[in-house]
């Protein structure tokens, strides 16, 4: 009878120990699941943000060539000029397909830099023609590219406060285990452009 009651004894705390380390790996499994679950949530709404932001320069890299070839339709102008304009729409075609394939802020701002060099030559030019200032396509798209500029602002600002959460999830003890584990990596932000304290003036008015 002892020798009974010692294996149930035995048995019995078998079975609570089983059922301690069962109870731990449910939780340990939870937790993983959940900061996980978190990570991939986050990094989506980073994914969405970038998406946003690079539809905005998107938008603006399209407005620019346009505003390229509206000044290109303007007829009361020397021919050297003729040339740099042309110059510009080849090189605004060039500058929109590098912002097109851009997968990183990093790059993103060097396209854009580009274009920023062809938007403002191209109002060098327009500062001398004061007939082409006032032609009301070139004054809707001077519009248009100055509610751009607003937007990939807000875009951007947007993006960077999500990349910010994201990546104090990703750093933090102990979901950060997790983000090595499942190669969740830090995420680069939009830093100010170079010179960004010169803003590019769009108005003529």
């Amino acid at each position: 009878m002892v020798l009974i009651a010692k294996k149930q004894e035995k048995s019995y705390k078998g079975w609570i120990i089983a059922g301690v380390i069962l109870l731990v790996l449910i939780i340990l499994g939870s937790w993983v699941m959940g900061s996980y679950n978190s990570l991939v949530r986050m990094d989506e709404g980073v994914n969405q943000k970038w998406a946003n932001v690079q539809s905005a320069y998107q938008r603006r890299a399209d407005l620019i060539p346009n505003l390229v070839e509206t000044v290109k339709g303007y007829r009361d102008y020397e021919a050297n000029t003729l040339i740099q304009i042309t110059e510009l729409r080849s090189e605004a075609g060039q500058a929109k397909v590098s912002i097109d394939s851009a997968t990183s802020p990093a790059e993103l701002q060097a396209a854009m830099g580009n274009m920023n060099s062809v938007l403002s030559r191209l109002l060098v030019i327009v500062e001398n023609y004061p007939d082409l200032k006032a032609n009301e396509n070139f004054l809707s798209l001077q519009d248009e590219l100055a509610g751009t500029e607003n937007r990939i602002k807000v875009e951007r600002d947007n993006y960077n406060a999500a990349v910010r959460d994201y990546n104090i999830l990703a750093r933090r003890f102990p979901t950060s285990i997790i983000a090595r584990w499942f190669g969740f990596e830090k995420k680069e932000m939009f830093a100010a452009d170079e010179g960004s304290q010169n803003v590019v003036k769009v108005d003529f008015s």
